[in-house]
């Protein structure tokens, strides 16, 4: 299948690749030349552990597919859905298992501008609802746990509003259109800072970003792009102290202490294989937050099936 796709990948560059990539000077721009109706398949993975000292804990490993299909197309936009289904949790943590369960079937819904860049979540309120209505059986089915209300609080908190749900709750597409709109050239590393949002509240962290083209491919017609983020250590090591101290306040725990916490590094990296068609062939993103001697690891791949 994958195979026949690339094919047919080959024969529509002849409509697209002008547009997208330019052996002569070594340049890519990502664009999304999608049809109203449109559909592709993909398995996407995701794996977290952390790391103390030589002793790995707390592994999850989690597997779904999505159907992506774009519902409608104009001149300025694109209106694309991303449908769940297939969700498979391997954690002994059983909360974690239901929980991820609330998202089978699930579908957001979300416009992108005409370059196929990310705009905002249009099903937020829907996205909401239902999984309020999916956190409602989790409060009754795991009543027994202590403070389970607070702790799905933080749960539904990440689903309260658009802006929430944009931040914390759609990282595979955020993921995906990360490099569309914008214009590339081999050799040539874009550098700069931008806001992330700040996941614990409040005010969003600096991040200083690189971005690379790595590799073009004219015969397939497809590119690799690399990006590196870094957020601002100080910042998050403060916001991440305020936010356990809030936690402890109310589990009835002792306050941290900022003086005590060691400054925590959070590095991400997106490496993507993109067609000229705009649609995303195999992209990987790693994320490492560490303080001493503790690595907290994500990895997402997500692939066309």
């Amino acid at each position: 299948m994958k195979q026949l796709l690339l094919l047919a990948f080959t024969l529509f560059a002849s409509f697209t690749a002008f547009a997208q990539i330019s052996l002569e000077d070594s340049t890519v721009q990502v664009i999304g030349y999608w049809d109203k109706n449109e559909t592709q398949t993909y398995i996407i993975t995701n794996e977290k552990y952390r790391v103390t000292g030589t002793d790995t804990t707390k592994r999850e490993f989690s597997k779904y597919e999505v159907d992506v299909t774009i519902k409608d197309s104009t001149a300025n936009s694109y209106t694309i859905e991303w449908a769940y289904r297939g969700i498979q949790m391997d954690t002994d943590n059983q909360f974690t298992k239901e929980l991820a369960k609330v998202s089978e079937n699930l579908s957001v819904i979300f416009k992108t501008d005409e370059m196929g860049a990310f705009q905002e979540v249009v099903n937020w309120k829907e996205i909401r609802d239902e999984i309020k209505k999916g956190t409602t059986h989790l409060r009754q089915e795991f009543k027994h746990i202590p403070k389970i209300n607070e702790i799905i609080d933080q749960v539904e908190s990440t689903f309260t509003t658009r802006e929430a749900i944009e931040a914390a709750a759609i990282k595979d597409i955020q993921q995906f259109y990360t490099y569309h709109g914008g214009r590339y050239q081999m050799g040539q590393e874009i550098t700069g800072q931008l806001e992330v949002a700040n996941l614990y509240g409040g005010k969003p962290f600096k991040a200083d970003v690189s971005i690379l083209l790595d590799e073009l491919n004219g015969e397939e017609d497809n590119a690799i792009l690399r990006m590196w983020q870094t957020i601002d250590s100080k910042q998050l090591t403060e916001a991440t102290v305020a936010y356990l101290g809030k936690m402890s306040k109310a589990v009835g725990a002792a306050k941290p202490d900022l003086s005590r916490m060691p400054p925590l590094q959070h590095e991400t990296r997106v490496a993507s294989r993109i067609h000229g068609s705009g649609w995303v062939i195999y992209s990987i993103e790693t994320k490492e937050v560490s303080a001493e001697n503790t690595l907290a690891f994500e990895e997402r791949i997500i692939e066309i099936k």
